[in-house]
């Protein structure tokens, strides 16, 4: 929709094409994604559930993990139920507001995931590395201020990334070629330019993606060169069996962000969709599975608590 304000019209509401290109798709995408978020959620609130409980698991590392698993939970709550319902509709539309405010939470939580994954580096390296002095390192005070500090700095910097992109002129056409409010597609969008801001908003996505990816390989450069030098085949094998789990997440998730948000080219339609899929939907999906199917202690928590009560259940 479009307004009129002196001698031009503002937009009040973008159309989200989406998966518009693909109608015979739209229903089946619908019941797949439907599927996903549901595993989404029953995944990581099993995985937040069980640290809770199992106290085994009162650990940083699994405190951290904790935490991730909320953040994807809130992360896919911006996006995902939003999805599905536009799927369903001819003509999917969202206010003006409603896409700042889906922006703003998007962002935020998304970076907040990088500054997560971030700490999970640093928490594998104190622990590999200096294990001696990992209970005085990583105390719960100290934790619990480094997460603060995650999700501060996360949306502190997409409330820059939002205001800067939303002081932009709109003013048609308000057609936006994705499911949500993405940077990219609005700066295509923006009927003028700000040089400053687009300046200051690459350099967000550098420090939160580039930077918070150096600082996880240079961890893990330290892991490694500490893992060498175990005398022991199985302690080098329980070495990197604990970094495994993150370093999945850390490449699909990373590997993602940056071909959307790192690279000079236009924005295109089909190709950054379904790359959106993936850390959307894909890599949220992933985290619970990958933390259980390949980590010892939650797969004993997960039993102890969810496979004892099936089993009772038949008896």
């Amino acid at each position: 929709m479009l307004t009129d304000q002196g001698n031009q019209s503002m937009v009040t509401e973008f159309i989200l094409i989406g998966f518009s290109s693909f109608p015979d798709l739209q229903v089946p995408l619908f019941v797949v994604f439907s599927i996903m978020y549901l595993a989404i959620l029953a995944g990581n609130i099993i995985i937040v559930t069980t640290i809770r409980l199992e106290s085994t698991l009162h650990i940083p590392m699994y405190f951290f993990l904790s935490v991730l698993s909320s953040s994807e939970v809130c992360y896919t709550l911006t996006i995902v139920p939003n999805m599905l319902v536009n799927l369903l509709k001819e003509k999917p539309s969202i206010s003006l507001v409603g896409c700042a405010t889906q922006m703003y939470l998007f962002l935020g939580f998304g970076c907040t995931n990088c500054l997560l994954l971030t700490l999970m580096g640093y928490d594998r390296y104190v622990s590999i590395c200096k294990p001696l002095h990992y209970a005085v390192l990583m105390n719960q005070r100290f934790c619990t201020k480094l997460v603060v500090f995650s999700a501060t700095s996360g949306f502190l910097f997409s409330t820059l990334e939002t205001y800067f992109t939303f002081t932009l002129p709109f003013c048609g056409p308000n057609s936006i070629p994705h499911f949500f409010c993405d940077m990219a597609p609005l700066l295509e969008l923006a009927c003028g330019r700000n040089y400053v801001g687009e300046i200051i908003i690459f350099l967000i996505c550098f420090l939160v993606v580039f930077c918070s990816f150096l600082l996880i390989l240079l961890s893990y450069l330290l892991i490694l060169n500490t893992i060498l030098k175990i005398p022991t085949t199985e302690g080098k094998r329980k070495g990197f069996s604990t970094c495994a789990s993150h370093l999945i997440v850390v490449v699909v998730h990373f590997g993602c962000a940056s071909v959307i948000y790192l690279r000079p080219q236009k924005y295109t339609l089909n190709k950054d969709t379904f790359i959106s899929v993936t850390y959307t939907l894909v890599t949220p999906c992933l985290n619970p599975v990958v933390y259980s199917l390949r980590n010892k202690d939650v797969q004993v928590a997960l039993k102890k608590y969810w496979g004892g009560r099936t089993c009772m259940r038949k008896v």
